[in-house]
């Protein structure tokens, strides 16, 4: 089997760094030392450089329908994106549409995971339960079975989501198999008035959409989320954290014995709700769900991050082009919603947090890799760097710069948020399962993708 080895740069994991050679032998990392020395070995120069394990994005969309369209990014082209910016593993949503089972679900989804061609990053996917009833009940076993070990819950959008009986149900089965959740927290209810009430007025453009998905109705959503997880005795991820508020009652309910985990996007600590006051229709580009906050929710998101209250930190990327957003041209609800990052979350993390000083190095390798890799039944094949590991690693250098823009990537989307921002501190390497796919930043090698069966959760609360 080929070997390479990995000379003279800084391993990085969740719990410090250290300087130390790095053995590959085919897929696997099978030696870590201080001074490895192996002649039949391709040997890389890696001093200065810091040596990450691949990172994880738990939370993507690719080959999504909503809004009438579909996501701009399918598997083959969102996981060669993805393996470009520094993601060696991807967790999309498999969902059970209305009158589906969840094995139908599940089918479909490994029928479109393959449909454009091979795949380039490994993957997996929660499933999301759109409806419940006793044949789904009993489904839940054979997903885990099947390695799909969690699962996604709505309490917003009609065709998507649970009454709070059913999330309650959902969640004590879930506790029996020793699985969990993630929860899209916002109320639907409150929400349909306040569109509503927007349309009224005359606001049909961009800048409506935050008005109508406020802050409080995030937070009011997590509160029950909570009482109900504290009731059924088992834990819940809060996906895509928005604001204060919300974070405030996921500590909360923590301080009350709630298994909470909480989640957030880059797109919730660079872009703020002024993007939707953009002239004409140039807010459409960064309508999300839940929407864009305040760059006072940007430091709260940073801090958590930082002292360990946000656990993961994912994309939710979910693109269009702009052609795709004038479908709401005439009315804000009907702009699909989502955001590209698969590309883009390695380097902006690095470069704005840790090159910033807002978080460090280990941090980064917490929220992106090593949780990750743990609560969705990943460690230690991956989401770490040690003797038996897959050889999923990125090598990241501090000194390298770049700016981001849609005309130069590999996204499949012909527009960023992040357009004409500088980053230093960016991807130079990256290898999966000990095969160089990116080398100088650039993807040299697509297609190597595999499913990978997941085991259940390894909770960190």
């Amino acid at each position: 089997m080929k070997k390479i080895l990995l000379k003279g740069g800084t391993v990085v994991s969740g719990s410090g760094m250290r300087r130390c050679d790095l053995l590959i032998e085919g897929e696997q990392i099978v030696r870590m030392e201080e001074m490895i020395s192996c002649e039949d070995a391709e040997e890389i120069n890696v001093s200065g450089k810091l040596v990450f394990p691949g990172f994880i994005d738990a939370h993507t969309h690719l080959n999504l329908h909503v809004a009438g369209t579909v996501t701009s990014d399918n598997f083959e082209t969102g996981t060669a994106a993805a393996i470009a910016g520094g993601t060696t593993m991807v967790i999309d949503f498999g969902t059970q549409y209305h009158g589906e089972t969840l094995k139908e679900g599940l089918a479909n989804w490994h029928a479109m995971a393959g449909e454009n061609g091979p795949n380039s990053c490994d993957y997996s996917y929660h499933m999301s339960i759109s409806e419940w009833n006793p044949s789904v009940r009993d489904e839940v076993d054979d997903m885990m079975e099947e390695g799909i070990t969690t699962f996604k819950i709505y309490m917003t959008y009609p065709a998507m989501m649970l009454n709070d009986g059913e999330i309650y149900e959902v969640l004590k089965k879930l506790r029996e198999v020793g699985s969990f959740t993630g929860c899209h927290c916002e109320n639907a209810s409150v929400i349909d008035a306040l569109i509503a009430e927007q349309k009224a007025m005359g606001n049909f453009g961009p800048s409506a959409h935050p008005l109508s998905r406020p802050d409080t109705m995030e937070a009011e959503a997590v509160h029950r989320l909570m009482v109900i997880a504290k009731e059924a005795d088992a834990p819940i991820m809060v996906v895509h954290t928005t604001n204060e508020k919300a974070l405030n009652e996921i500590i909360a309910a923590r301080n009350n014995g709630v298994k909470a985990y909480s989640e957030t996007c880059p797109q919730y600590l660079f872009l703020d709700r002024s993007m939707y006051d953009a002239p004409g229709f140039e807010g459409a580009k960064y309508i999300c769900a839940p929407p864009l906050r305040t760059k006072h929710d940007q430091e709260v998101l940073w801090r958590a991050i930082r002292d360990g209250i946000i656990d993961t930190v994912s994309t939710d990327h979910c693109d269009f082009t702009l052609e795709q957003r004038k479908l709401g041209i005439d009315d804000f609800t009907k702009i699909p919603g989502g955001l590209p990052g698969i590309e883009t979350r390695v380097n902006l993390l690095y470069s704005e947090g840790v090159g910033r000083k807002r978080i460090d190095a280990p941090c980064a390798c917490r929220v992106m890799a090593e949780n990750p890799a743990k609560l969705y039944g990943l460690y230690p094949k991956k989401g770490v760097l040690m003797e038996g590991s897959d050889a999923d690693i990125v090598v990241i250098d501090p000194e390298r710069e770049k700016i981001i823009t849609a005309s130069d990537w590999v996204t499949n989307c012909d527009n960023t948020p992040y357009e004409g921002m500088h980053l230093k501190g960016c991807v130079e390497k990256v290898f999966l399962r000990g095969n160089l796919c990116v080398d100088d930043g650039r993807l040299i090698r697509r297609g190597l993708g595999r499913f990978v069966k997941r085991r259940p959760p390894m909770f960190i609360r």
